[in-house]
């Protein structure tokens, strides 16, 4: 069987088709072909690659599959080359197509390393069922399998070729180890080999060099780079062995190779030269020009690329192009992207070849991607097109205009229509100008561009409904920025009535619209005292589904909500909420400051009310750039309350008054602004002297404003007014809605009067009642500020024991038979022992009682006892509140 096929012992190959071949072992150039590849010096061996192409001798077949330079070849002769077993070589040429030279050359590959001995095929076009049996045989009768490696496989395009080709592989059983180095998907039943468990594969993801390997690959050519600039440089070359190469190459000959790694041009580089040679040249007119004009999109489908080209065969050339790794990556469901340095030479090379088509190439994508509804890539492409008509009737048309003011994309959006020019008139260019104006709080051009979109828009036909949707939150928005109560409420009714005619799948995939609406209307609302109003439509934004897009506006309502429950005296639920707030923001990831800050404002109030000075000061400067142009009046005036509070606590009353008036210039006056701005100017009055111009200052104040009205009370009393101090406490109303800082406050009052009546029996009731209430939330300013004629009451064993621990050091008495001492300082601060900070530590790591004890080497009952007097010290009565007061007092 063995001479049918030609001389099996001789060192020569039978013509073939006529053409009489030497041996290829005396030819230089085709000795190569059966050689193993040289490496370079510069080559890295990756271990990781390695040891998984050590699995190739456990399967029958091994695919090593990647675009060009992707360092395949270099990887499998390194990994042959430490083999004991035989390894044939063959790197496969373009005229080995026809099934009877590529047998002549594999068996001659064969017989290389001491096998194949089964003669040659005769024929170009054919190869003899019969020869390929009886090489399999003797592959197969083999104590010593060998490794066939076959590099540029994929030049060989003959179905025949792969059918026989695993035909041998079949029968060959254990004796043939077959390595495929390819840069597209063999025509062998793939999915049978790897549902049985018989293929090894590495592909292009795994051929990509790591950010460590980059630095090791640079070493080797004498660079020495950064783990972040590799990291970079890994980005921008996916990992591409031939690009990295290339551009180490390029950098040691520049003065700064670092810089240059990070900056060089792709298209004017060595990486650019390889990549038009070895890629784009290669493929067909056709297939350039659509790689060309995809070129300036960051993915694509076919029917995408297809509106670029005029054309409808993008579908066959991306598959095609994909599958031959031709740096056409596929991204699923019909998307593709281009390998980035791939798309930055393609680009070049467009304005190079077809000069002026790129804005025109953005125009058809965006309106192309407008019709799919992809809004983030139209507007990007709209951009770039300068087509501003498309890209801002996009997000108009999407209902998306609500997020130029949500925090995540507002930059981004912002930046992109900055370059917006005057050229663009249409409503929906006004509306986007409208918007980032008022986004700055810049009333003036924000109104005059609003007022012409309005003009535009005046008719109301239907599919103007979501530009008319879009006025109505600007004017919301504009309503909040001037404190106009009038216009909010018109712009919400408005709004409900155009949310019909507005398809209903945008209201849900844009919840931030009526979130950003009802944000600004409870602002205005609160602005203008109608509190429980504002609860209700503040509320609704809270309760709507927590989201990256409705993060800014649930974070706004939850700092305004906490706003009005500190107002009506509620310092704990107003922490809460501020806290909530804080923790919206940050858990969205929006940046730092976000929004108008109004939480931070809020726990700056709470803590100046619990004596916490230095907490206050640092959240007022956390919160200290406003946005330029006309201030949002609510934060204004929180910030100017929160402000003038700390300055009289340190005694700088004349600052105080200066910062107590918010500079706002509003349409309606904020009833509980302008209380507050009277009680600071009263106080300051009051401790310069002047208590009858304290007295006078007060006048307007009326019990609709409960907590401005029981501290003008105490300033009516301070200033020697016992009477119109009552007389205003009892005009209050809504005595349920108050909360300690007011109830506390009116006590107090009432209390040192009748201790000026002599009625001590009633002011020690009136005082314990205080101390009760104050307890729970911490407030220790009404005590400090009451003056001394309390230390007496204080020193009582009674209420000593009640305010021990929180406003008064030492623990609290027992023995009601002690003879008062002297009252020490009347605040305490919150200072732990070691001990208790070690327990307080564990306790925010969520340990147990018995795991803190073991952890401290104490007993159980010592932890309980140091938890008793944190507790205490902290003035509250679970660990978590514990946790969250030492944290909020920095002392975890």
């Amino acid at each position: 069987m063995v001479e049918a096929y030609g001389n099996a012992q001789g060192p020569t190959v039978p013509a073939i088709s006529g053409v009489p071949c030497a041996d290829p072992l005396g030819d230089p150039f085709l000795r190569t072909r059966f050689a193993l590849p040289s490496r370079p010096a510069t080559f890295l061996r990756r271990r990781r690659l390695v040891d998984h192409l050590d699995q190739a001798l456990r399967t029958p077949l091994t695919l090593v599959n990647g675009a060009a330079g992707a360092g395949k070849t270099l990887l499998a002769a390194d990994w042959a080359a430490g083999l004991r077993q035989p390894v044939a070589w063959l790197t496969v040429e373009a005229g080995d197509r026809r099934p009877g030279v590529f047998w002549a050359y594999v068996l001659q590959a064969l017989r290389a390393c001491g096998t194949g001995a089964v003669g040659s095929p005769v024929d170009a076009a054919g190869v003899d069922r019969r020869l390929l049996a009886a090489l399999a045989a003797e592959l197969n009768d083999r104590d010593r399998p060998v490794v066939l490696v076959l590099d540029e496989y994929d030049r060989v395009t003959a179905p025949e070729v792969a059918e026989q080709l695993e035909y041998v592989l079949h029968h060959a059983g254990h004796g043939l180890h077959l390595v495929l180095v390819t840069r597209t998907e063999p025509l062998l039943p793939l999915h049978r080999y790897r549902a049985a468990g018989e293929l090894t594969e590495i592909r292009a993801a795994e051929l990509a060099f790591t950010p460590a390997e980059a630095v090791a690959l640079l070493e080797l050519h004498g660079l020495s780079l950064s783990v972040p600039a590799a990291r970079a440089l890994v980005d921008r070359t996916r990992g591409w062995a031939a690009g990295l190469r290339l551009s180490a190459l390029a950098a040691r000959e520049s003065a700064d190779p670092e810089l240059y790694l990070k900056e060089f041009e792709a298209d004017r580089s060595t990486v650019a030269d390889f990549l038009l040679a070895e890629v784009l040249r290669e493929q067909t007119e056709e297939t350039q020009d659509l790689l060309l004009r995809v070129s300036v999109l960051e993915r694509f489908c076919p029917d995408l690329a297809n509106a670029l080209t005029h054309r409808s065969d993008a579908h066959p050339i991306l598959a095609g192009l994909h599958r031959d790794n031709t740096f056409v990556e596929h991204l699923g469901h019909s998307w593709y992207q281009l390998h980035p340095l791939f798309g930055e030479i393609l680009r070049a090379h467009l304005r190079e070849r077809l000069p002026g088509l790129e804005p025109e190439l953005h125009r058809r994508a965006a309106r192309w991607l407008r019709r799919s509804g992809f809004l983030p890539e139209t507007l990007v492409h709209g951009a770039a097109a300068g087509d501003w008509d498309c890209a801002a009737g996009a997000l108009v048309d999407d209902l998306a205009i609500g997020q130029l003011f949500t925090g995540l994309r507002s930059a981004d959006l912002a930046q992109l229509f900055s370059r917006m020019g005057s050229e663009a008139r249409s409503p929906a260019t006004d509306l986007v100008r409208a918007a980032r104006a008022l986004s700055r709080h810049d009333l003036d051009h924000g109104l005059a561009r609003l007022r012409r979109a309005e003009e535009r828009l005046a008719d109301d036909a239907p599919d103007l409904a979501a530009a008319q949707l879009s006025c109505a939150l600007l004017e919301a928005l504009a309503a909040r920025l001037t404190g106009c109560p009038p216009r909010a409420e018109r712009a919400a009714e408005a709004a409900d009535g155009l949310r019909q005619h507005v398809e209903a799948h945008l209201l849900d995939e844009h919840p931030e619209l009526t979130a950003l609406l009802l944000t600004h209307l409870g602002s205005v609302r609160l602005w203008a005292g109608r509190f429980e109003d504002a609860r209700a439509a503040l509320t609704t934004v809270v309760d709507t589904p927590a989201g990256s897009c409705t993060a800014l506006p649930r974070e706004e309502s939850l700092g305004h909500l906490a706003l009005l429950d500190y107002l009506n005296g509620w310092l704990g639920r107003a922490e809460r909420k501020a806290l909530a707030a804080v923790s919206e923001a940050e858990r969205a990831g929006l940046p730092r400051p976000s929004g108008s800050g109004i939480g931070r404002l809020v726990l700056a109030a709470v803590a100046v009310d619990r004596h916490e000075l230095g907490r206050a000061q640092a959240l007022l400067d956390e919160t200290a750039q406003f946005p330029p142009g006309r201030p949002d009046p609510v934060p204004a005036a929180g910030r100017a309350l929160a402000t003038a509070r700390l300055l009289l606590v340190r005694g700088r009353a004349r600052a105080a008054v200066e910062a107590a008036g918010p500079a706002v210039s509003a349409a309606v006056a904020s009833p509980w602004a302008a209380g507050h701005e009277a009680l600071v100017a009263s106080a300051a009055h009051l401790a310069e002297g002047r208590p009858d111009e304290a007295a006078q200052v007060l006048r307007d104040v009326s019990g609709d404003q409960p907590a401005c009205a029981v501290e003008a009370a105490a300033i009516q009393l301070a200033a020697g007014h016992p009477g119109e101090a009552v007389d205003l406490l009892d005009s209050i109303r809504g005595e349920g809605r108050t909360g300690p800082a007011v109830t506390v406050r009116a006590a107090l009052v009432r209390a040192q009067v009748a201790e000026d009546a002599g009625d001590a029996v009633a002011a020690r009731r009136l005082v314990a009642q205080a101390l009760l209430d104050a307890r729970r939330e911490r407030l220790r300013r009404p005590f400090l500020d009451a003056g001394g004629w309390i230390r007496p009451l204080l020193a009582t064993p009674a209420l000593h024991e009640l305010a021990a621990g929180w406003l008064t050091p030492g623990p609290p008495r027992r023995d009601d038979r002690t003879v008062p001492e002297p009252l020490p300082p009347l605040l305490v601060a919150v200072e732990l022992s070691g001990r208790e900070h070690d327990v307080l530590e564990r306790l925010a790591r969520l340990m147990s009682t018995e795991e803190i004890a073991a952890d401290l080497y104490v007993s159980v009952n010592t932890v309980k006892t140091h938890l008793k007097s944190v507790y205490r010290k902290l003035a509250v009565n679970r660990r978590s509140d514990a946790v969250r007061r030492a944290r909020d007092l920095r002392l975890l």
